[in-house]
């Protein structure tokens, strides 16, 4: 045939492929079917043969659908009947339709090879359906095949994801530790004075004070100081009679009794000091301030008669005081006494007291359903007063050390508690754990994982959707059968 003719053939083709295309629409002709027709009418127009078994292999791989045997668009994915009895068409693996030139399979070197890197085994579908391929292929909806390497074919759990997958979705990995978990425990409390610090400054005897200091409620005084001068009948007697019992001669041996009657009666070792030097019994006796500290009570007046006992001044040694907080019930188990304490004071912004938890007291409060912890501070600059409102931090958790993660890495789902662990080359595998306590940012892991590996800390639900994708694919479909 002259190029004239075959030029003038292949127009005329053209036209009828296009008025065939547009018949094949009309009645609903696949694809396939109409290609097949436009390759028998060329091949007659150019004089060429049909296509030899060689050109066309025969199909091959597992049976994907079944269609109509007129090549109407009806599918079926099981076996099937046409109205007038016919059997569906099966279409193989081989004969699925595909837009794309297929992948050449990459042959790795031997020296690739034997350097240790995993061989890929084959490709299997990427919606989990039984099928296969030896090499790289895609599925009818255009999705590349997912290779299987060696050793993780029946490994359902690991999953694998690409480094530019990774990157993508900000996967973070941080390294599982040993250390301590600290839990605070933030409460209310009240400032209160260290009762062991409080004293009284009273008379045993009937007395009548005759000289009372210019000290009121409130001044900060010094151990030592003078507070009254009181005359009483009763010492006055007690201080005759060892004045007497000194004079006799006999020694101290002998007045060893009235001596412990002065005693008895509370006379200042410096007044039974005087009667020792003069032999005299003084005529009133003085009381000095036990301790430093800031006088909370004053109740002497000049010329008042004071009862035996009677409190004459109240006296409190504020270098140290105490914070009492109340704690919850379902807190109270992570206190423990020597815990550190930061306690932040309402009307002292910016200031930070360190204190320790000094006793627990062994009682609930009945309506609150709280504890009352006691928090002893240092006060050496006089800052903290009684009756302010305290916020009291307890920094719980044991001090031995414990394998820890970001709590950002644990999966809790309720039912049970998951980590991801990185074990390298973009895979990753999902591992339950056992958490015991929180604090700080952190999470202690009972059980699970070991010191030094790898956890993932951002996006790890991500991985953990993939990986329960992949393991209720692989339980809905039975195992995939190797090329």
């Amino acid at each position: 045939m002259s190029r004239f003719g075959s030029f003038l053939a292949l127009a005329v083709l053209a036209a009828g492929a296009g008025a065939g295309g547009y018949w094949a629409g009309q009645r609903d002709l696949s694809i396939l079917a109409v290609v097949q027709m436009v390759e028998a009418n060329i091949g007659r127009a150019l004089g060429a043969e049909p296509m030899s078994t060689a050109a066309n292999p025969a199909p091959t791989g597992p049976v994907i659908y079944y269609r109509h045997p007129d090549g109407d668009p009806v599918y079926s994915p099981a076996p099937k009947r046409t109205d007038d009895g016919r059997d569906f068409v099966a279409v193989l693996a081989s004969e699925d339709v595909s837009f794309d030139h297929p992948a050449k399979p990459e042959l790795k070197p031997a020296a690739e090879a034997a350097s240790g890197e995993r061989e890929i085994l084959y490709y299997r579908n990427p919606m989990g359906l039984p099928d296969t391929s030896p090499a790289p292929k895609k599925d009818s909806m255009g999705m590349d095949y997912i290779p299987v390497y060696e050793g993780e074919a029946d490994d359902g759990s690991t999953v694998r994801v690409s480094a530019g997958r990774l990157q993508r979705t900000g996967v973070k990995t941080a390294v599982a530790t040993k250390g301590a978990i600290v839990r605070p425990v933030r409460v209310p409390g009240t400032v209160t004075l260290d009762e062991r610090r409080v004293s009284v400054v009273s008379i045993r005897t009937e007395a009548f004070l005759e000289d009372v200091a210019d000290i009121t409620t409130g001044e900060t005084i010094e151990k030592g100081q003078p507070l009254v001068s009181f005359y009483a009948k009763e010492i006055a007697a007690a201080g005759a009679l060892y004045a007497a019992d000194l004079k006799s001669g006999s020694g101290k041996a002998a007045a060893a009794g009235s001596l412990q009657r002065l005693t008895n009666l509370g006379v200042p070792i410096e007044a039974i000091t005087e009667i020792e030097t003069t032999r005299k019994v003084p005529i009133s006796v003085t009381l000095v301030a036990p301790r430093n500290g800031v006088v909370l009570e004053r109740m002497a007046v000049d010329g008042m008669m004071a009862e035996a006992g009677q409190t004459l001044f109240r006296i409190a040694d504020v270098s140290t005081v105490w914070v009492m907080a109340d704690v919850p019930e379902y807190e109270l188990s992570s206190v423990r006494v020597g815990d550190k304490a930061a306690v932040r004071i309402r009307s002292l912004p910016g200031k930070v007291f360190d204190g320790r938890v000094g006793l627990i007291y062994p009682e609930i409060q009945g309506q609150t359903r709280t504890a009352r912890v006691r928090v002893e501070l240092p006060n050496p600059d006089g800052l903290l007063l009684a009756n302010m409102y305290a916020e009291v931090e307890v920094a719980t958790g044991g001090s031995d050390p414990v394998i820890t993660v970001p709590d950002s890495a644990v999966i809790d789902t309720g039912d049970r508690q998951v980590v991801i662990v990185d074990k390298g080359e973009g895979r990753f595998e999902p591992r339950d754990v056992k958490v015991g306590v929180r604090g700080d940012g952190m999470a202690e892991v009972m059980k699970g994982i070991a010191e030094g590996e790898k956890v993932v800390v951002a996006a790890n639900f991500l991985i953990d959707a993939e990986s329960n994708l992949k393991a209720a694919l692989s339980a809905l479909t039975p195992a995939e059968a190797k090329p």
